[in-house]
């Protein structure tokens, strides 16, 4: 730990007595109302002690009244944040979760190391870099929020996209892994591991307001020889709709699978 002599070369009484202080304390994230706690300092001088603190890069914001606190002992580049700490203090009414490619590889969909955490939200689009770290809020319908499970994190609870859940995103947004073909080998692979529910699977597409996504994923179901007991739901979810590539292409030619409703367009092979 630094010690005080060390910190006075080149921080203020007040800065070094919040250092000191929130180093002894191990808090990570600090808030306006935990300073106001900690130290007995006025408005003014508070706010001038969370400017400088802000200079020297000791403090970072994160959202208004929140900042992650980097302790002097983490070098000149600081120390880094866990990036799933983030998104509970950008929505604290719970209307999010972590998903799309942050999730693809936690679940070990791909190995591929994504540079973006994507947070689905019914109230906020947007991109932002906090911390270092880039976010992207993706704006969703409230009829998406589900299948939804807690990741705890240094005692903090982080919404994420279960297992199913997931896979029915990679079928939605599968451009981080490289297109529907990738995403369908990803769902054939997750299918022959057997580990997710497949029922679950079934009931969360079912509901789920993408019709092409619902298509998709029972055509490659029913390939992979899911029983039609299992699927038979979501048969019926899209009995009424309209014909949709399998691929997404622009092309339209290609034989009709009736069943699915879903053109296998020209750049579908069969296997």
């Amino acid at each position: 730990m630094v010690k005080n002599s060390q910190l006075k070369r080149f921080l203020g009484p007040n800065e070094t007595e919040v250092i000191a202080r929130l180093t002894y304390e191990k808090l990570s994230i600090v808030t306006v109302k935990q300073f106001d706690k900690l130290f007995s300092f006025n408005t003014n001088t508070r706010k001038q002690t969370i400017y400088r603190l802000r200079k020297k890069r000791l403090l970072t914001p994160i959202t208004k009244g929140v900042y992650f606190f980097s302790p002097l002992e983490s070098g000149p580049t600081g120390s880094r944040i866990n990036e799933y700490l983030i998104p509970p203090l950008l929505f604290p009414k719970g209307n999010y979760y972590v998903g799309y490619s942050t999730m693809y590889n936690y679940y070990g969909f791909t190995d591929q190391l994504f540079q973006t955490l994507y947070i689905l939200n019914t109230s906020r689009q947007r991109e932002r870099i906090i911390c270092g770290i880039r976010f992207k809020l993706i704006k969703i319908s409230s009829s998406r929020m589900y299948g939804l499970e807690t990741m705890n994190i240094r005692d903090v609870e982080t919404a994420v996209s279960d297992r199913e859940r997931t896979l029915i995103d990679l079928i939605y947004f599968p451009d981080p892994v490289g297109g529907l073909r990738n995403a369908f080998d990803i769902l054939r692979s997750q299918i022959k591991t057997k580990k997710f529910d497949i029922r679950k699977l079934v009931k969360y597409t079912t509901i789920f307001p993408s019709i092409s996504t619902r298509k998709r994923i029972g055509f490659v179901l029913e390939q992979c020889g899911v029983p039609n007991t299992v699927i038979v739901p979501l048969k019926k979810s899209i009995k009424t709709t309209a014909l949709t590539t399998l691929y997404g292409s622009k092309s339209r030619k290609g034989p009709i699978n009736s069943t699915w409703k879903v053109i296998l367009d020209d750049t579908y092979k069969s296997r």
